[in-house]
């Protein structure tokens, strides 16, 4: 039998619905809703802007819980302080990131830095939440914080595609992110006429969020079956195509291992049972995921 590639329709187009969050930040989030529940290993994607902020109005997620899953925060513009429970701490700015693994559970912070809370300016982001397996569920806490000139930036031959690699591996670049759940997570810019085909194990989940480029430029979005015509495939090849048009489209495409466990949610905690849920708040509710430290300023200090 002749192996080849065979194409395969995307499954599903989800118009993501407005929301606000946190503080009172505007976000657009394409899942979880009432079309998408989830994306196993994907729990929640959130586009956190545009949004043009004055001086003393970008709004943040002050202290808050979380247990059973990690979270991954995404900057394109602006500037974020992230502090938690176990002492993590860091600053993110234009494409940098962020990656908390909450595990057995975290108290921590998301606000704008000092400098756009005090001249105002452009916020917008991401934040993607990645389930953690049971046996992973309540490891330690850890944070990892990714500069901008950390996270590999690479090109097609023609240069029509550019990626940025926060996890996983694209065109022969490996991102350093360390992750639980095995995931690909890239930042893709196609201009018009690029393409890009990215490999994806067989089984895999994926799903390309698109949130800048001309409406009806043809860009286009699609899965390559790898393997003999009609069977299974071993593999899966993702490709992104850019439009005629003059504008760049931007998506960054995410895809990783199905985690394949029973998923009890209930608002920060992400648990495989009610009963761990419960005990989840209890524990919230005792202290016992700790609380982060005041801030003292030194005498004369600011």
């Amino acid at each position: 039998m002749a192996t080849r590639a065979d194409p395969r329709p995307v499954r599903m187009t989800v118009r993501a619905t407005e929301t606000i969050e946190g503080g009172g930040f505007h976000v657009r989030r394409p899942f979880p809703t009432r079309a998408l529940e989830d994306l196993d290993p994907f729990l929640l994607l959130d586009e956190m802007g545009p949004t043009d902020a004055g001086p003393g109005e970008a709004k943040g997620a002050p202290d808050h819980p979380h247990r059973g899953f990690e979270t991954v925060t995404y900057l394109l513009a602006g500037e974020m302080r992230h502090r938690d429970s176990h002492g993590g701490s860091g600053r993110i700015g234009p494409g940098d990131a962020q990656w908390m693994t909450a595990g057995d559970g975290v108290v921590h912070s998301e606000m704008p830095g000092e400098r756009i809370l005090a001249e105002g300016g452009r916020m917008h982001g991401f934040q993607l939440w990645v389930n953690l397996p049971a046996r992973d569920k309540r490891t330690r806490p850890r944070y990892q914080d990714l500069r901008a000139a950390a996270i590999p930036v690479v090109r097609t031959a023609d240069g029509l595609a550019t990626v940025r690699v926060i996890a996983g591996e694209a065109l022969g670049a490996l991102a350093a992110t360390r992750t639980h759940t095995p995931i690909l997570y890239l930042h893709v810019s196609l201009a018009p006429g690029g393409r890009l085909e990215q490999p994806v194990p067989a089984g895999w989940n994926a799903f390309a969020y698109v949130f800048s480029g001309e409406r009806g430029s043809g860009a286009r979005v699609g899965w390559r079956a790898r393997g003999p015509r009609g069977a299974r495939p071993r593999g899966r090849s993702r490709r992104a195509r850019g439009g005629r048009r003059r504008r760049a489209r931007r998506a960054p495409p995410r895809r990783g291992e199905p985690i394949r466990e029973p998923v009890v949610r209930y608002g920060p905690f992400v648990m495989n049972t009610e009963q761990e849920i419960v005990e989840a708040i209890a524990d919230y509710r005792a202290g016992r995921m700790g609380a982060i430290e005041a801030e003292h300023e030194a005498p004369g200090g600011r």
